[in-house]
């Protein structure tokens, strides 16, 4: 048994993801029925998100208690690129609007019962954020608000910093490496869980979304991989004046991969970090801008909001003019940034952005049923872009630091540093 499992652990952890979906495929078309299978995928989900809180806390906090706080000019490089890209994918997205314009079939029996708790505003959402950012510490850890649990990960941090002993300091980093090293095992376990998830989607989701909303969804689906593969690989290029691709198909590999699955930012956080850590960055660093980034970074998200709403401008006859469509862009971009803090993400953003044509809540409500629909395959595209954009950026700011001060780059990057990847 103990032969077998370091065989297993040695084997490439994307071949046993890969040998994951094949079976999670062939079962669930042999035995649809056995929904045991499923609940590895749950648990696997469950798991990730129920240590990523307490990872980030404990990270950030005994960062900051022993002095190393990392939040130096890479942090500001980080946060621009979050919210810079998030707004180019939404301005990629009305392009791409504008070029193959599509209209949605409304019925009033699409309107799903969540779709109550949508925002009425902009204003609504940036409250929203404001209130997760000093929501009480132990209900931020227990409902995963990484802007409430950075916050006080932060203050305890620089509490512990003044006055915290060297033990306390030990116990501390014993307790950050106890819990990275948990994560490890939890992600070791990914194929499995990737299986039943697989499993579940499979057998449980019928073909009808390929065709009804098949041209809406593939508008959707290129947007976020020209995003993906073109916008965000440009600006690693304007930063690093390096090849992106090896970082960014890198980051595709370790990170979307595993996200597209998972469909939870929050789930993929120890998937991020562990891949950070792979790259050599710095623990300080990544330990607060990777959970950030599951917040600001939505690049996937503004790109839903912006051809949702557009689509249903187009099927309503309402006449879209360029100057209307950049301030939709800038509102999708602002709107993605408070997702994470809204209960539907990026689908019940919609209305708010619906509300820049005059469209109401009645007609807008029925795209978000739509966007439930498609969720299966949107939201799994969705959550990869804007996951994988986390470790990308965060990278492209910790080399270009590297740069500045002459440390050599990675292999990949034409540097000789060498990583685990």
């Amino acid at each position: 048994m103990k032969q077998l499992i370091q065989r297993y652990s040695s084997t490439s952890l994307i071949l046993r993801i890969v040998i994951g979906i094949i079976v999670g495929v062939i079962l669930a078309l042999l035995v649809p029925q056995a929904t045991g299978i499923g609940m590895l995928g749950t648990l696997f989900v469950g798991a990730l998100k129920a240590i990523a809180p307490v990872l980030v806390a404990v990270l950030v906090a005994s960062s900051l208690c022993q002095g190393r706080t990392g939040l130096d000019r890479r942090f500001g490089l980080v946060v621009f690129l979050y919210v810079f890209s998030t707004y180019l994918a939404s301005f990629t997205a009305v392009i791409m609007s504008f070029l193959f314009p599509q209209k949605i079939a409304l019925s009033a029996e699409l309107v799903a019962e969540e779709t109550t708790a949508a925002p009425s505003g902009l204003g609504d959402v940036i409250s929203t954020l404001l209130s997760n950012i000093i929501a009480n510490p132990v209900s931020s850890v227990a409902n995963a608000n990484y802007l409430g649990i950075l916050f006080w990960a932060v203050v305890v941090g620089l509490a512990l910093k003044k006055f915290a002993a060297p033990t306390t300091q030990t116990v501390l980093q014993n307790l950050s490496d106890a819990i990275t090293e948990i994560v490890r095992w939890i992600i070791n376990l990914a194929p499995f869980g990737i299986c039943g998830l697989v499993f579940s989607a499979v057998s449980e989701s019928g073909l009808d979304i390929f065709t009804t909303y098949g041209r809406l969804l593939l508008l959707l689906v290129g947007t976020m991989l020209l995003v993906a593969l073109v916008v965000n690989p440009l600006l690693v290029f304007l930063v690093l004046r390096r090849n992106p691709y090896p970082l960014v198909l890198r980051c595709i590999r370790e990170s979307g991969f595993t996200a597209f699955f998972t469909r939870s930012s929050a789930a993929n956080i120890p998937v991020n970090m562990e891949l950070c850590e792979k790259l050599k960055l710095d623990r300080d660093m990544y330990s607060v801008s990777i959970p950030l980034g599951s917040t600001i970074n939505m690049d996937g998200a503004s790109v839903t909001i912006t051809i949702m709403t557009l689509a249903t401008a187009y099927t309503l006859g309402i006449d879209v003019s360029l100057p209307t469509a950049m301030v939709l862009s800038f509102l999708s971009a602002l709107a993605a940034c408070g997702a994470s803090g809204v209960t539907g993400g990026s689908l019940l953003l919609i209305p708010m952005a619906c509300s820049l044509f005059g469209i109401s809540d009645s007609i807008s409500m029925q795209v978000v049923g739509v966007g439930f629909i498609i969720g299966v395959i949107q939201d799994s595209m969705e959550t990869a872009v804007n996951s994988s954009a986390d470790a990308i950026f965060t990278a492209t700011a910790e080399y270009a630091q590297w740069k500045k001060t002459g440390k050599s780059l990675p292999r990949f990057l034409g540097g000789e540093a060498e990583t685990d990847i």
